[in-house]
């Protein structure tokens, strides 16, 4: 007989504290969001679309933390620390080498980037303000990333919360500080607020370090970043490729919801990047309830304790359900405070209350997929079937639906919207038909 007193003590343990992390992350886009609206609907699309080249490189950076712990989690229930170190190792070294890449964009091509996502003039001069100087941010950001995600895969979750959502609070305060000009400062507006993203990160990482090499069992070693444990690393990157792959194909399929409603006008923009924040920071619980899910599965499955991460699967699926309905019932109840307090045109304002509806329906396959895939089946290993389905529905469903509803069929902004919005329950029944084989159930440590 199960004792789940024993497993919810687990899941809430490592749930409250990534879930507080994911919100306090959403809660930066929602500071530069209110501070740049307050200034112009322009400064706040702007920002928004320079912020796609970030979820862009946020992908690898996602790829490289479920790869991470995917073996992490298990090594770890093993009770193997130099199995540890070394995939830390790995991972740092591969996440340095994709943020670098990314900051050379910013730095070298910034006007290009933007003219991927809008022919607005006046938001592509505005993007290209804020990437020149965000960029930097990446490459604090892509090794802190990397610390962070060792930390919550080794029993210091709430260690690793303290530390991003401390950078959150100073990013939110350097955010008012720069773009208004307060406390004799210059305003700064829209590079202001990329000023703080990089001081804050820099903070971030700089803690994250000092925590790594002093008080966690798990250290940083310089021999294993340089000289990579061939065996681990050929394991992680069999494991991991298709996770890459996978997210790549869902985030640039993502990402082309930003080029459709970009080319739908300023107002639509707007409302987008409101709705989209929104929908982050009601989702959070629900990403905090997969990532603490997948580490207590992988940690099982680690121990060879196939059956009860079976069982915990099972419990998972039903507790994402339940997650995803709260989380939209609670976004519902909000929306009125939320239009309240956002400046924006009359006609974006209809255009976010549209949205902000849509979005509660589109919580509960959020947060069902999201434990599904990235949560349960990477936890034992079974990548490939996420990277399948993903690229499946988004290129060849969703993505051309919507370019044929705004660019052909020439359908209203809301309409388009619907249809970007059902890209997380359409391919809802094959997960459940995949989850139902119980091939995710493996133990991937070796002897």
């Amino acid at each position: 007989m199960e004792d789940w007193s024993v497993f919810y003590r687990k899941l809430w343990t490592l749930v409250f504290p990534l879930a507080f992390q994911q919100f306090m992350l959403a809660a930066v886009s929602a500071s530069d969001a209110i501070m740049l609206g307050a200034i112009q609907q322009d400064a706040l699309s702007a920002v928004s679309l320079a912020g796609q080249v970030q979820f862009v490189l946020n992908l690898f950076w996602s790829a490289l933390v479920i790869g991470a712990s995917m073996f992490a989690a298990q090594y770890w229930g093993k009770g193997d620390l130099d199995a540890v170190e070394r995939i830390f190792g790995i991972v740092l070294k591969a996440s340095f080498f994709i943020s670098f890449l990314f900051f050379m964009g910013t730095l070298l091509i910034p006007r290009q980037l933007m003219q991927i996502f809008t022919t607005e003039e006046a938001l592509i001069a505005g993007g290209v303000t804020y990437l020149r100087l965000v960029g930097v941010s990446y490459l604090f950001t892509g090794i802190s990333q990397m610390y962070l995600c060792i930390l919550k895969n080794t029993g210091n979750a709430l260690k690793s919360t303290l530390i991003s959502s401390a950078a959150v609070v100073l990013n939110i305060g350097l955010n008012a500080v720069f773009i208004f000009g307060l406390l004799g400062m210059p305003r700064m507006e829209i590079a202001g607020a990329a000023l703080a993203t990089v001081i804050s990160r820099a903070a971030e990482l700089l803690w994250a370090i000092l925590e790594i090499s002093k008080n966690s069992a798990v250290k940083a070693r310089f021999s294993y970043i340089l000289h990579t444990d061939p065996v681990l690393r050929n394991d992680i990157w069999k494991r991991t490729l298709p996770v890459l792959v996978n997210e790549l194909s869902w985030g640039c399929g993502f990402t082309m919801y930003s080029v459709i409603m970009g080319h739908m006008g300023s107002d639509a923009v707007a409302a987008n990047s409101i709705a989209s924040i929104v929908k982050n920071l009601a989702a959070c619980f629900c990403i905090g309830l997969s990532s603490g899910g997948g580490i207590m599965i992988g940690n099982e499955l680690g121990k060879g304790a196939l059956e009860r991460a079976r069982r915990y699967g099972d419990r998972l699926c039903g507790l994402s359900v339940i997650s995803g309905a709260l989380s939209g019932v609670i976004l519902l109840l909000c929306s009125p405070v939320i239009l309240h307090f956002v400046q924006l045109s009359p006609q974006a304002m209809g255009y976010l209350k549209g949205m902000l509806l849509m979005s509660t329906y589109y919580l509960i396959g959020k947060s069902a997929s999201c434990m599904i895939i990235p949560g349960i089946f990477c936890a034992g290993g079974d990548s490939r079937f996420g990277m399948i389905c993903d690229t499946v529905n988004m290129w060849l469903v969703i993505v051309p639906l919507g370019l044929i509803a705004a660019f052909w069929l020439k359908l209203p902004v809301l309409a388009v919207y619907f249809i970007l919005n059902m890209d997380e329950l359409t391919k809802l029944p094959v997960e459940i038909i995949h989850y139902k084989k119980y091939r995710w159930v493996k133990d991937l440590t070796r002897k």
